[in-house]
């Protein structure tokens, strides 16, 4: 039954992404016609000698551009975070800039990204360059405690009249099934290690078990206390009157202006208009992409000579497989076999001298994540650093990767930890006999069906399975006690499937520093005994374009101008995320679970939203 709607729903998914293929391929078409024949005009080729930059979350964030022609145009403008960094990093210290305006309150980044996006603001602003954030309404488009956090990095603060300060804090939510497959029949079959790893307790437990509930409840709280000290400094508010201010919100945009949450309310015309006169009678906004496109190159002939970093990403579920890099579909996944190449090609590369490995990721199969954790230890063995900089999520899986790392940087609100293991299936021949179906065949080998979900495990095959769990287990834990230099005592403290901030994982000794990828950066430069003050050469491996994407890119600046058509691709991409949970849940009854052995679970997907 599963299987039948799993296949229809694919099929159903499958439909809209060739209708959105073929719209592409003839989005493609009309692009290069129009470029020929109707005036076609590229993207800003010179930056004006007065500028001030615009920020655009509504743009969205993303941590790499997908390899997905479709998804690559219904991305639109969408800005790569280290792209961004890099451009405010470049601009707080280019004369022809004259300021920063931040449009906020659309859209959903995660927690590591906005911090990493705050920090080069902050840098921004230390210059001696003003910012401003404006914001239609914090909350109704996006995250509003996330997007005012951004914000609150900002000199001044702008809201709409009609809007909202929408700062109410986070929840995390799950639905708990055991009910309803108990009701049809469905069994979850599960092993885990230890009590914190909770992966799978949405098809065991009917509630949260207070265990996991303590872990979350610890994170959350953590994050949250980061959010209202940044904001109490940058607003020069007391850290309990921030508390307060959230308990109490929402606040109407008066109100925010009252207790200090805003400066001024105001509309978009209004507040650009103040930002320019400010600047100067001939200062230009001009948008970040498009700023780092006009200076692109800029230093290339000073990096000729310079060191080379290799910098390798590792995102989304980890998986045997070839990876997918389609975050608008929602097929984002870290091969193992890709990065494991990227890696080994940039160990093997005399050139390099040194691997900065971005990580965002909730783990996945643990053989998968073995595989890529073999060429980490093995960048160490032979001397060659490996610096992990963690994004949103690094998790299980995501952890297990990055142990063996010559160091480990991350976000004080990144999701890391949950060093545990959990693996199990569905049985479902209650179901098949309730429903008069009767599964019945040969096989040889005594255990040939031991992952059928046909029939429930024997006695001896549970026995095996929990054999499995604490080998599993003790390879985990002492691969993190070897790459992290810890006793084993330390790291079972840390593990149990525990989840951490990185500011308490910084504490717990699983992470180095706290920061993003400059941070990252500059520890590679020194693990490799390059100068901190040395340019280098930022290579990704492998190679981020292919012939189709690099098509697309050259003949329309990456992007589609037209608003119709691509309001109609990126429709196609929100109905494909909308029923992607439905495929993942039914993908998960009957997919081979050993894939999900290392998996943080659900909750990342749906923390700080």
């Amino acid at each position: 039954m599963t299987r039948i709607i799993l296949f229809i729903l694919k099929c159903f998914v499958g439909i809209f992404a060739t209708i959105g293929l073929l719209v592409a391929a003839g989005i493609l078409a009309g692009g290069l016609l129009l470029q020929n024949f109707s005036g076609w005009q590229p993207k800003l080729a010179e930056l004006p000698e007065d500028s001030v930059l615009v920020l655009d979350m509504a743009d969205g964030l993303i941590e790499q551009r997908s390899d997905n022609p479709l998804g690559q145009i219904s991305m639109g403008s969408a800005l790569i975070l280290r792209d961004a960094v890099d451009s405010l990093h470049a601009a707080a210290r280019d004369e022809r800039v004259k300021g920063l305006v931040i449009r906020a309150g659309w859209g959903n980044p995660g927690l590591a990204q906005i911090q990493e996006l705050r920090d080069a603001i902050v840098d921004f602003r230390a210059r001696g360059k003003p910012v401003t954030a404006f914001a239609e309404t914090f909350g109704e488009a996006g995250n509003g405690t996330l997007h005012y956090y951004l914000a609150s990095a900002a000199g001044e603060i702008w809201v709409q009249p009609s809007g909202d300060g929408d700062s109410t804090g986070f929840a995390m939510e799950q639905p708990f099934l055991r009910q309803l497959l108990d009701e049809y029949g469905v069994r979850a079959q599960v092993g885990q290690r230890e009590e914190y790893k909770g992966a799978m307790a949405m098809f065991t437990e009917t509630r949260l078990p207070e265990a996991q509930r303590r872990n979350l409840q610890r994170y959350l709280d953590s994050t949250l206390s980061q959010i209202v000290t940044a904001v109490a400094e940058a607003r020069n508010l007391e850290a309990g009157a921030v508390r307060g201010l959230i308990d109490n919100a929402p606040h109407r945009g008066s109100d925010a202006l009252q207790r200090g949450l805003v400066d001024k309310l105001g509309y978009w015309d209004e507040a650009s208009n103040a930002v320019e006169v400010a600047a100067g009678p001939e200062a230009e906004l001009v948008s970040l992409r498009d700023y780092a496109r006009a200076t692109a190159g800029e230093d290339n002939g000073a990096l000729e000579d310079a060191p080379i970093i290799a910098l390798v990403h590792g995102s989304g579920p980890i998986v045997l497989e070839q990876g997918e890099n389609d975050p608008v579909f929602g097929n984002v996944s870290m091969g193992a076999v890709d990065v494991a190449d990227a890696l080994a090609t940039a160990i093997d590369d005399p050139e390099v001298a040194a691997i900065l490995f971005r990580v965002d990721s909730p783990g996945g199969s643990y053989v998968a994540s073995d595989t890529i954790w073999r060429e980490v230890q093995r960048a160490r063995d032979l001397g060659k650093p490996v610096v992990v900089s963690m994004g949103n999520v690094a998790g299980s899986g995501g952890y297990f990767v990055s142990a063996a790392a010559h160091s480990i940087v991350a976000q004080p609100g990144t999701l890391t930890g949950s060093i545990g293991v959990v693996t199990g299936k569905f049985a479902l021949n209650e179901l098949w006999q309730d429903l008069g179906v009767n599964w019945d065949g040969v096989q040889a080998g005594r255990r040939a069906n031991l992952w059928s979900p046909h029939a429930p495990f024997s006695r001896e095959e549970w026995d095996w399975l929990q054999s499995t769990l604490d080998t599993t287990y003790a390879d985990f834990t002492e691969k993190v006690a070897r790459g992290r230099n810890l006793s084993r005592e330390e790291v079972l403290a840390a593990a149990g499937g525990r989840i951490w901030s990185g500011e308490d994982a910084l504490a717990a000794g699983l992470v180095d520093d706290l920061g993003g990828y400059r941070k990252a950066l500059n520890l590679a430069k020194e693990a490799a005994g390059i100068p901190a003050d040395a340019a280098v050469q930022l290579l990704a491996y492998p190679e981020e374009r292919d012939p189709f994407s690099a098509l697309l890119e050259d003949a329309m600046g990456g992007e589609i101008e037209n608003s119709a058509v691509r309001t109609m691709v990126r429709s196609l991409a929100r109905l494909a995320q909308a029923l992607a949970p439905l495929v993942g849940a039914l993908e998960s009854l009957n997919a081979d679970p050993r894939g999900q052995t290392l998996h943080t679970g659900p909750v990342p997907d749906t923390a700080l939203r």
